[in-house]
């Protein structure tokens, strides 16, 4: 049988399958076509699909089909949200009408998005202090949130008085961010005592470890670091440590293919260019002025490139620091940021050249990081809505593990339980980070908010150490 279908009869077949917000079943759309068989039906159906000019979805009497401009999200959200318990901190992130349309283009089925390739003109078409992907009353509202005492001071100063709370913060959230199951009182306790928590995946602790090291690196060389190519390659070959199956790859830009997983783009093969286009974006990085505008764009075109055989966005998020650390300005530690909206904010990167969806996701990741770091701006927060849903939970978790005078060990087993009675699916990795958080926050002045006695909190804190 032809694959040619009459012109007419494509425009009218997807007519009727667009005007189905829920998508068109056979029984749909075959009385619309009264003059043709319905094996020829059939077949035009599986020609338009396999054309990526609708989408089939379900299988038997569920066949449903959706023109691809109107293909409804409900599977694809449902799916993502599943894969990503954090996804419900998107409540608080709230995505601009331009990232919204980012985010329903990249949660397309894959067989619905055209495969490109690198696009070098992204990059050019960037001059620096004249091209802004950041707004001038973005920038200034984040230097307002990210301003500290220590601005006049030499660099790295600010990041010092702040260093062991962002060490843990950022290496474990991070971590997340790249699919760690560590919790955030293992990554504690791992610091602190060197403990390797007991049935952890190793490949967690090293990524982690890595994180550690590369940490201390900004900050005890906070007067060299800068966005060059010593640096940059520095952090690879640290965040790469006895991760990569092939080790001389460790901080050496790539020299063979690499593919992503999930995603139509296919990052650029030629090493010559991959160098080329490293020192480029170095180059253009160095000549920004502003320092929100000077780590968003390396968090936008390092994973762009994909320059190493991986590692590539563990590297762009510590690289996106440095103007930070360099200004003494608040360091971004990516707290709270669902892992969902960040890997589709890199998909409107990779395969749409839209910064829109990442941009948001930078933005409010950002603010959420000043709140944690600034006392003054804690108090002129937004109270969390999670935490407040979810507060009776919350405080009775924390108050039994005192009270039992649990140690590290038992008191994660502890919250995840707990977590497990008290939350819904979706909510549960959440609820245990808050949970660590708080108990890594205990001191005399604040266990009152759990009805805790002083006696109660000392006779715990000998068994927590």
């Amino acid at each position: 049988m032809s694959n040619r279908i009459p012109p007419n009869a494509i425009d009218a077949l997807i007519g009727i399958i667009a005007a189905h917000e829920r998508g068109a079943a056979l029984e749909d759309i075959a009385p619309l076509c009264s003059d043709v068989p319905r094996r020829t039906l059939q077949h035009r159906l599986s020609v338009l699909v396999s054309q990526q000019r609708i989408i089939r979805v379900g299988k038997g009497r569920a066949t449903r089909y959706h023109h691809v401009r109107t293909l409804t999200l409900r599977e694809q959200t449902e799916r993502y949200r599943a894969d990503d318990p954090a996804s419900n901190i998107s409540a608080t992130l709230r995505l601009t009408p331009e990232g919204k349309e980012v985010q329903q283009l990249v949660r397309l089925p894959v067989v619905a998005r055209t495969p490109v390739a690198y696009n070098p003109d992204f990059l050019h078409a960037y001059r620096p202090n004249e091209t802004f992907y950041l707004s001038s009353d973005t920038r200034t509202e984040l230097l307002e949130c990210g301003r500290t005492l220590d601005a006049v001071r030499p660099a790295g100063t600010y990041i010092k008085t702040m260093y062991n709370r962002l060490l843990i913060d950022l290496s474990w959230n991070s971590s997340r961010l790249e699919g760690s199951t560590y919790s955030l009182l293992e990554t504690e306790h791992l610091f602190t005592q060197g403990r390797i928590a007991d049935g952890a995946n190793l490949h967690d602790v090293q990524m982690i470890l890595n994180h550690k090291t590369a940490i201390d690196m900004l900050v005890e060389q906070q007067e060299d670091i800068n966005l060059n190519r010593f640096t940059i390659l520095g952090l690879h070959n640290i965040l790469s440590d006895n991760l990569l199956a092939d080790s001389s790859a460790q901080g050496r830009l790539r020299k063979r293919p690499v593919g992503i997983a999930g995603t139509v783009y296919l990052p650029l093969e030629v090493p010559q260019l991959i160098d080329e286009y490293f020192g480029a974006i170095l180059d253009t990085a160095v000549a920004i002025k502003d320092p929100f505008e000077q780590a968003f764009f390396v968090m936008v075109h390092l994973p762009y490139l994909q320059p190493f055989e991986d590692v590539n966005k563990r590297v762009s998020r510590l690289t996106a620091n440095i103007p930070f650390i360099r200004e003494n300005l608040s360091p971004l530690s990516f707290v709270d940021v669902p892992v969902t909206e960040y890997i589709e904010g890199l998909l409107g990167v990779y395969e749409l050249n839209r910064i829109e969806l990442l941009r948001d996701v930078f933005v409010w990741a950002y603010k959420r990081s000043c709140l944690r770091y600034s006392a003054m701006r804690r108090t002129l927060g937004e109270p969390d809505p999670f935490r407040l849903h979810h507060r009776n939970a919350l405080y009775a978790t924390i108050a039994e593990v005192v009270r039992a005078r649990m140690d590290r060990t038992s008191a994660v087993a502890f919250i995840r339980m707990r977590a497990t009675e008290s939350v819904s699916d979706v909510d549960r990795s959440r609820f245990v980070e808050v949970c660590e958080t708080e108990i890594m926050n205990l001191h005399e002045g604040n266990i009152a908010r759990f009805r805790l006695r002083p006696s109660e909190f000392m006779e715990w804190k000998e068994a927590w150490q």
